[in-house]
């Protein structure tokens, strides 16, 4: 009887727990840059800002995917009574395929990449040992959120963003000296927070308590297809929130535009980055409710973060609607005159992008991945489209309109993809 009550509490502390974590990982995270800021010159701290946008941008596409798919697949599972054997082969082999991919590219680019950093090998070295090692890390945080052990996923993120942020104040204090160990915490981050990895190996139920199961194998074929609509929807993601910038850059004749409207999607950027802690426990958690049949509370699960989502968006627009151009002329030392109604089309974007995304974690959980993947690249290219096209003479306005355009179909496309059954139980093993 309290089994539905009891999970929906576990999904408001791991979110509540998961929040904390990244919001303080943000925190921290800040402070990294901050701290190198005055560390290094402008020259260095500019290739380091470079050096962490890639990383991230990489690590967030190829390795997210396994992430996703370790969360449902052992999460679904452990909802079945299933609490051993969970199939690791498949994803280990899905993962090690991503990074050998990325390594090989790597290094045929290798001169183009650190041409990329101003010729600075050491940095070139960083991005590959980093993006190597998350591979171990972005595998951690899906067996841990499938287990829905969010207080140690929450350790493992705190732990890196403290480990990256050590190295820059050893630079700051006089410890070490120059660029390359200000980037080097970047690589060292992840390995480091590995440590938390062993603590959850304790909590695995005995021997005796475990429930085994026959068909506890995932296909290479069904993980693949999971693997790569979630690659997608990454690549899809990222198009959305740094396309109209890249358009910008390189369709204007006003060299500052793209960052008059890179500032204006800062409004998205900052929630987004915090909806990850509540996607990291709604996937486990909707995946748990999908193979016990609660449809209902499937559904609630769903409205509830929906309506959060749009009373949070709501204000921010209106917040923006009433003090918006006031404080983006505080906030940035630019000479753009950001609108009002502009930026408040991003606050309604930035809703609709928040919803698309629960409706997306709904969308995974059902085993719908291809099909949420399919929404999510038609409307990137429909961003992408408006932004080429000069429907709106004004750039930044036509980035703040494309976006909220964008949003909203992709908001309203999962919304058709949620309104599918889900596939049955025995099958999403």
């Amino acid at each position: 009887m309290s089994a539905p009550s009891s999970e929906r509490s576990g999904y408001g502390a791991g979110a509540k727990i998961l929040s904390i974590g990244i919001a303080s990982t943000g925190l921290v995270t800040f402070a990294y840059f901050s701290v190198a800021s005055y560390a290094l010159n402008d020259v260095d701290y500019k290739a380091i800002s470079l050096l962490w946008s890639v990383l991230f941008v990489i690590v967030s596409v190829i390795y997210r995917p396994i992430e996703q798919l370790l969360s449902r697949t052992i999460a679904e599972r452990r909802a079945r009574g299933l609490e051993s054997d969970h199939p690791l082969r498949t994803p280990l082999l899905i993962q090690g395929a991503f990074a050998l991919a990325f390594l090989a590219i790597a290094l045929v680019l290798k001169d183009q990449i650190v041409e990329l950093f101003d010729g600075e090998t050491a940095l070139y070295w960083v991005l590959v040992a980093a993006v190597l090692f998350y591979a171990a890390s972005y595998f951690a945080r899906g067996w841990l959120a499938g287990h829905q052990w969010f207080a140690l996923y929450g350790a493992l993120v705190f732990m890196e963003a403290t480990t990256r942020l050590l190295f820059a104040v050893a630079v700051a204090i006089g410890i070490a000296t120059g660029q390359s160990v200000v980037a080097m915490g970047m690589a060292a981050a992840p390995l480091v927070s590995l440590i938390v990895v062993p603590w959850a190996f304790s909590r695995r139920p005995k021997a005796g308590e475990r429930k085994r199961a026959a068909d506890s194998e995932l296909s290479l074929a069904r993980g693949g297809r999971f693997a790569v609509a979630v690659l997608l929807i990454m690549i899809a993601e990222q198009t959305l929130i740094n396309g109209g910038v890249l358009v910008a850059e390189f369709t204007s004749s006003d060299a500052a535009v793209a960052g008059y409207v890179f500032n204006a999607l800062l409004i998205a950027r900052a929630p987004l980055q915090l909806f990850q802690a509540v996607q990291g426990s709604l996937l486990p958690h909707l995946a748990g409710l999908e193979a016990r049949q609660g449809r209902a509370e499937f559904g609630h699960a769903v409205r509830i973060t929906i309506l959060a989502i749009a009373g949070f968006a709501g204000a921010v627009a209106l917040g923006l609607l009433v003090l918006g151009p006031f404080a983006m002329g505080i906030l940035f030392d630019d000479e753009a005159s950001y609108g009002r109604f502009g930026l408040a089309a991003v606050a309604l974007g930035m809703g609709a992008h928040l919803a698309a995304g629960t409706l997306n974690q709904a969308a995974l959980a059902r085993d719908h991945a291809p099909a949420a993947a399919a929404a999510w690249l038609v409307s990137a290219a429909a961003f992408i489209g408006w932004m080429l096209f000069d429907v709106v003479d004004d750039t930044l306005l036509r980035a703040e309109v494309g976006y909220l355009g964008a949003a909203t179909l992709l908001c309203v496309l999962l919304g058709l993809v949620y309104r599918r059954p889900g596939a049955p139980p025995a099958a999403a093993v």
